[in-house]
């Protein structure tokens, strides 16, 4: 029997006794032994936090991004050995891509995230300057910083892949390693990643760790400086959450705990509208991807009185034709559970529920289901199981107690405010979903029920067509929920990598802040070079360097000249009579005309190393500007982000972005902004090999 080798301090290593086997999900085939007992699980910490985090922390935001693109890269050419792996879960190939593909994607999404968004620093400036004096000489900012620790990710079963990566990559990007803890019953499949992760040599030694088995005393020595994320029952949570060591330390500890989601059909909707269709599809689908074994699955399906019997025979005809059995076939639709354990636990919840009063309508007992392929009794399969509850304002165990598997239960409501109350029963839930096609029901189910629910999908006819599902996280929101769902965030984007680094107020003078954050801000002292800012490449460019303009006075003819090339009439421009009653008093010119000067006033036209303008932000007008009004324009490197040459044939360049000053003739502000421009750099990356 093989044997499921952890990867710590930089060695795979097997522990020596208390062994747990795994078992193949669909033949029951004893696959393999896992064992961390006697292993250097502490050590590891002081491993990860020396060599992993100190070579993390020491590399940019940028080149973080490059390493974890690299490493997606290498994880989908070798993804067809995953999914062979991923079949002894259970999943079918649908399911594992989810998972596999799923995770690798939040890998590409982050990376693509800081290319875009985050500075070519170890450092990263959160906001905007913060006046804290009459004259803007104290003022301070907050910047984010990596802590030199480690997280310790604790895993759930149903997600070996996907729920390691989506961890991972904010872990990466804020310059902190990882210690990975999967569960057992699908450990097989998280090794075999991180070995290929390791193999690859993509990322530095000690970033990476990997414990399969228990993970002993190791909460008795994490520090202030680590982090601990969990994924799993509420109940494990719970125990961890209370540890002496988190409390002590206060370490930051993240939980997604299984909930008990809900869909809700809209009262506006009937059998023979497109949301109808929709609906019965969302439910069945969530039901068996991974068959029901997702935190986010549909448990409770929420429906009009008046649609009940239309909703039974419709989910029932559906689910009825889901096909069972061996993952590795094409026409299979549902795979197994996990294992036996699993399956019989699921069995167990499906009695509690109907002993509480819920009706079986479909599924519910092993003696009718018919399995397709090669598969036996030995199998941990489950049936799509759809039970009905009578009376779900009383019955707390339908609001309470979930199924982890094919399960959903039906349950009536009167009225829209009723359905809000039995969404609300589930004391917190990662999703929900309602559909309908009736936008005021939207408003009052949404605004009701969004506080218990980490996110919400609505689903009408045009949304359905491109809806990534009721059950599926996406890196770019927040993934978690309050309440029974754990309370605590994950994924959302650049909200999950602040996470795991440190928040600090800086306060000082202009030109300090500017210094430590290596980035220009207003107020700090600028250098004034003879040489245009725009005839310097990307790497002679200084941040702070900075260009003061001729000068430009407004006039009427400025101002009407405007008006007629763009078409904007507006009074306060071209109406003496409707100005004076304005706040502004008299004629003022178009702000836009005011940004339009002003480029007129900072830029080089003539042909050099800038390539393009990437686009504005930030743009705020201070103060009017009259007729008779003269401007000038203070423009500043503020900073730079470097961007990698894909190709040789690529022009290599970087992203300069200037702060925009539009200054009147009292030297105040009347415009203010930021700008990009792409700026050509002297040096490929190509160039050496070149």
């Amino acid at each position: 029997m093989q044997q499921v080798m952890s990867y710590i301090c930089g060695a795979w290593v097997y522990g020596q006794g208390n062994t747990r086997t795994i078992h193949h999900a669909v033949s029951g085939e004893a696959l393999y032994q896992v064992s961390s007992e006697g292993l250097p699980l502490a050590e590891s910490l002081e491993y990860a936090r020396e060599k992993g985090g100190k070579a993390l922390a020491a590399m940019t935001f940028q080149q973080r991004a490059q390493m974890m693109k690299a490493v997606a890269k290498h994880l989908l050419a070798n993804k067809e050995t995953l999914y062979a792996i991923s079949t002894e879960t259970g999943a079918t190939r649908a399911d594992g891509w989810v998972d596999i593909e799923g995770g690798v994607a939040t890998l590409f999404s982050y990376a693509g995230l800081a290319g875009r968004e985050l500075p070519d620093d170890t450092l990263w400036p959160e906001d905007e300057m913060i006046p804290l004096s009459k004259q803007s000489q104290f003022v301070a900012r907050h910047v984010l910083t990596s802590r030199p620790g480690v997280a310790l990710h604790i895993n759930a079963f149903n997600f070996p892949c996907w729920g390691m990566l989506e961890k991972l990559a904010p872990t990466w990007m804020a310059g902190m390693p990882a210690i990975i803890k999967p569960a057992t019953a699908s450990a097989q499949l998280t090794q075999a990643m991180v070995k290929m992760i390791i193999d690859s040599g993509l990322v530095p030694e000690g970033s990476l760790q990997l414990i399969c088995g228990g993970i002993g005393d190791l909460f008795d020595h994490l520090d202030y400086q680590d982090a601990v994320t969990f994924t799993g029952s509420a109940q494990t949570g719970q125990k961890l959450r209370a540890h002496p060591r988190l409390i002590e330390k206060s370490i930051p500890f993240t939980m997604e705990a299984d909930s008990l989601n809900c869909c809700i059909l809209g009262e506006d909707v009937t059998p023979d509208m497109p949301e109808f269709g929709v609906f019965i599809k969302e439910v069945t689908r969530e039901m068996t991807v991974k068959a029901g074994q997702k935190c986010t699955a549909i448990r409770r399906v929420i429906v009009p009185d008046s649609q009940m019997e239309a909703v039974k025979q419709a989910l029932i005809k559906r689910l009825s034709g889901v096909t069972v059995g061996d993952p590795t076939l094409p026409e299979v639709r549902m795979g197994a559970l996990i294992n036996l354990e699993q399956r019989d636990e699921v069995q167990a919840r499906v009695n509690e529920l109907c002993n509480s009063g819920c009706e079986i309508l479909c599924g519910g007992s092993l003696d009718q289901l018919v399995l397709t392929g090669n598969s036996n009794s030995n199998g941990a399969f489950y049936p799509p199981t759809l039970l009905y509850c009578a009376d779900p304002m009383t019955n707390q165990v339908a609001h309470s107690t979930e199924a982890f598997g094919p399960v959903s239960t039906l349950m009536a409501y009167q009225d829209t405010e009723q359905a809000i109350a039995l969404a609300i029963m589930g004391q917190g839930s990662l999703v929900g979903s309602l559909v309908t096609a009736d936008e005021q029901i939207a408003v009052q189910v949404i605004r009701a029920t969004a506080c218990v629910h980490g996110r919400m999908l609505v689903l009408d006819e045009a949304a359905s067509v491109e809806s990534t599902g009721h059950g599926s996280p996406l890196p770019m929101l927040v993934h978690g929920g309050p309440g029974r769902a754990g309370g605590g965030e994950e994924l959302g984007g650049l909200r999950a990598v602040k996470h795991y680094m440190q928040r600090t107020a800086i306060q000082g003078s202009p030109s300090m802040l500017a210094a430590i954050g290596r980035e220009w801000v207003r107020g700090a002292k600028v250098k004034e070079e003879p040489i245009h800012p725009f005839r310097k490449y990307f790497e002679q460019l200084e941040i702070g360097e900075s260009l003061l303009t001729a000068r430009r006075t407004v006039t009427e003819a400025d101002i009407v000249n405007f008006a007629c090339l763009s078409g904007d009439h507006f009074y306060a421009h071209m109406d003496k009579i409707g100005a004076a009653e304005s706040l502004f008093g008299e004629r003022v010119a178009h702000g836009y005309f005011v940004v339009s000067a002003a480029a007129g006033l900072f830029v080089d036209g003539a042909v050099g190393p800038v390539l393009a303008n990437y686009g504005m932000e930030n743009l705020r007008f201070i103060e009017p500007v009259k007729i008779g009004d003269t401007i000038q324009v203070r423009l500043t490197c503020k900073k730079k982000i470097k961007k990698v040459q894909k190709t040789p044939e690529d022009k290599p360049h970087g992203v300069v972005m200037w702060d925009v000053q539009v200054l009147n003739q009292e030297q105040q502000p009347v415009a203010l902004y930021s700008i990009l421009t792409l700026v050509e750099r002297q040096l490929g990356d190509f160039s050496a090999s070149v």
